[in-house]
């Protein structure tokens, strides 16, 4: 007997849902080279423009010539260093919460929270569209696990009714590849209400929303009562990478002595501490930055509701544009992509069967004319574009 790779493989390519890695040849910007082709990018989560920002990139330079370059050990041996603590009690500040945890990668901080926090005997409740790191971390826990219907309150509260143990309720802020925000208030009153914890991982909230940038919790003026478990990650409008839990001193004790993701892994550069700390100064003072960043969102809705193409109902930087066939959606990413315009299309299994999309994001680093010719594009090649099949 053996793995038939190959058969796996082929099966992929034939529905169009075969994945190759693009070769990012320049530093994230709007102007990217990739494969060797010069490109206007609308594809990565850096909706601030801070990875390439000269003052963050200083601060890498400047961090790792006084703390070197390796984190060393892990943070409980002597991995934990003078710009992880720093950084820790920036975070803290910034959610208004007593204290933060340092993780390396958003996956490790949602595997490291839920599993620290819920067993055998214990309930996980999630958002059916959570991202993969959250319904994984829910599985691996040992738990109960259950999904509701997508951001339905009511569909938690009929499941809350059946939950046994410490019960835990788990929701992006922002989903990834819709870009609408779960409803917290009506989540955290059901929560509240059954003596559940919810947990917010957001990912995608943290820089464009709040305002401070401060995320959907900040947006929607919750508390640590109603939100005891906030997960963010540092890779996205942050620039920099990693990623972090936030919360009271009990619940960040607890992960340090039972988050095995965070115990049995190296920390991260303390130069990477060291950029994150620039950049996490610029997100909280350069307001104009959001405010450009909504000025853009809005121009891209309006325009292409008038080309007639099937927006998401979100006002935050990810407007995916509703395909349907996943053939399609990959056709129509490759007819702009030799037009000179990078949109990356996202197929099944990220999305649901017959979901398969273009996955716009925009960045504070774009300009209104890149926005312009991304439109311009799209109206082209949808022109162009086969009809979908059985509406000919």
């Amino acid at each position: 007997m053996s793995f038939d790779l190959a058969a796996r493989l082929a099966a992929r390519r034939a529905e169009n849902l075969y994945r190759q890695r693009p070769l990012l040849e320049s530093p994230q910007g709007p102007q990217v080279v990739v494969d060797g082709q010069s490109l206007l990018a609308f594809c990565n989560n850096d909706y601030l423009g801070l990875a390439n920002h000269p003052q963050v990139i200083e601060a890498w330079r400047a961090g790792a010539s006084k703390w070197g370059v390796g984190g060393g050990a892990s943070h409980l041996v002597i991995g934990h260093s003078g710009p992880h603590h720093a950084l820790e009690e920036a975070l803290a500040d910034l959610t208004g919460r007593p204290r933060a945890l340092l993780f390396t990668t958003g996956y490790m901080a949602n595997l490291g929270a839920v599993t620290a926090l819920v067993g055998q005997g214990d309930t996980v409740l999630e958002d059916r569209l959570n991202h993969a790191s959250l319904l994984d971390a829910g599985l691996l826990s040992g738990a109960r696990f259950n999904r509701y219907l997508h951001n339905d309150a009511t569909s938690l509260a009929k499941r809350l009714e059946k939950a046994t143990g410490n019960t835990l309720v788990v929701t992006d802020g922002v989903f990834s590849m819709d870009g609408d925000l779960a409803d917290l208030p009506a989540l955290a009153r059901e929560t509240k209400a059954k003596g559940a914890w919810l947990m917010v991982d957001d990912a995608h909230g943290f820089g464009p929303l709040g305002a401070t940038g401060g995320g959907s919790v900040e947006h929607f003026g919750l508390s640590q009562e109603d939100v005891p478990v906030l997960v963010g990650t540092l890779g996205k409008a942050f620039g920099t990478a990693g990623a972090f839990v936030a919360g009271s001193d009990e619940l960040i004790e607890s992960l340090i002595q039972f988050a095995r993701p965070y115990i049995y892994t190296t920390s991260q550069p303390p130069a990477l501490a060291c950029a994150t700390l620039k950049s996490l100064e610029l997100l909280r003072s350069e307001h104009w930055r959001r405010e450009h960043l909504q000025t853009l969102i809005r121009q891209f809705r309006r325009g292409a509701e008038q080309i007639g193409l099937e927006l998401m109902d979100s006002f935050t930087p990810i407007q995916p544009i509703m395909i349907g066939d996943a053939g399609r959606a990959v056709r129509l990413s490759q007819m702009l992509r030799e037009r000179g315009l990078m949109v990356t299309a996202i197929r099944p299994p990220t999305v649901p069967a017959g979901s398969a999309r273009l996955r716009v994001t925009l960045t504070a680093a774009h300009s209104e004319a890149q926005v312009q010719l991304l439109l311009e594009g799209l109206a082209d090649c949808f022109q162009q574009l086969d009809p979908e099949p059985g509406h000919a």
